[in-house]
């Protein structure tokens, strides 16, 4: 009776399997023109970001460009533990932290500041000029931002001194005042970025049900709590999201930006992993620590993530996963 009651459960079990499978190939037929369409993608993120991390074994070798990943020798984790020890590893770690701060207290709220401003804008061609303005600077490259940046504010004969210097004012060194090296560089990335961001939320915000405000109007609700009860809660789940995944680049500092913007004098508060990987690993040929460096930046941001999500999944929103 036994043997009957498990081959009649493992039909069921296979007729299931064939029709779930049978269904799935259905589907797949359906919808072959957008598998198609993902194809591209699917290459890109295998050969560029999943098929690299193979490198990741330079972390754990003393890896010899011509000896290669499988000549090179193994040293467990001794990189790892020089990272830890070196005496900037410190300095390294604040001053990303502090930027990686700075940019989600201030650059991260910024776009939904600016989405909520432009959604209460009436007038199309005056809204429309708006976000043009504000789009354009995300197409100048860093080096042009920086640039522009030493233009108005270099001591020898920068446009604001001259200014300051004409109503009489003393000169202000910004681009050599470690003090001033955070902010500039955060006020550079809500100049150049803000517009860009705003793309999401004024997307999230087009979905938000007009009958809504239309109801909120006939109860006496004015404008500012119209936006606090209805559209930020309309996008919050869009602003959490969105927070989740800017945990994983929570210690990505910009490269570039940081790399243009440290000099001698402000280097103590503005070198990050970003520019002692690169200072270490291509300038200084050490590959193996600097892949460490790299490795141990994905992993914090790694963490970051999954406790954001759960954090958020608590606290009754979706998350990512």
């Amino acid at each position: 009776m036994g043997k009957i009651n498990n081959l009649s459960y493992a039909s069921k079990f296979s007729e299931k399997s064939h029709s779930k499978r049978a269904r799935l190939w259905k589907d797949i037929v359906r919808d072959r023109w957008l598998y198609l369409m993902l194809i591209p993608g699917v290459v890109f993120f295998l050969v560029f970001k999943y098929g690299p991390m193979y490198g990741l074994i330079m972390a754990f070798q003393n890896y010899q460009p011509i000896a290669g990943f499988s000549g090179s020798e193994f040293v467990g984790f001794k990189h790892f533990t020089r990272l830890f020890s070196e005496p900037v590893f410190l300095m390294l770690f604040k001053n990303t932290l502090l930027l990686a701060l700075y940019n989600i207290i201030f650059f991260f709220p910024a776009p939904i500041v600016l989405a909520l401003l432009l959604n209460e804008v009436r007038r199309k061609f005056f809204k429309n000029t708006i976000q043009t303005l504000v789009y354009i600077p995300h197409f100048i490259s860093w080096p042009v931002v920086v640039g522009l940046c030493y233009v108005l504010f270099t001591s020898d004969g920068g446009i604001v001194n001259d200014l300051l210097q004409r109503f009489g004012f003393s000169d202000v060194n910004v681009l050599m005042n470690p003090d001033a090296f955070r902010p500039l560089v955060i006020i550079q990335q809500i100049w150049k970025e803000i517009g860009w961001g705003t793309i999401i939320f004024l997307a999230a915000l087009a979905g938000v049900n007009m009958e809504l405000y239309e109801s909120a109007v006939i109860d006496g609700a004015n404008r500012f709590k119209q936006m606090f009860h209805i559209t930020l809660p309309a996008i919050k789940s869009t602003i959490v999201i969105l927070l989740i995944l800017r945990m994983g680049t929570f210690l990505d500092s910009g490269f570039e930006q940081i790399f243009l913007m440290v000099n001698s004098l402000n280097r103590d508060v503005g070198e990050v992993f970003d520019t002692y990987v690169y200072s270490v690993g291509l300038a200084g040929g050490q590959f193996s620590y600097s892949t460490a460096v790299g490795l141990f930046k994905s992993v914090v941001s790694l963490i970051l993530v999954v406790l954001t999500n759960r954090i958020a999944k608590a606290l009754g929103e979706e998350g990512v996963y």
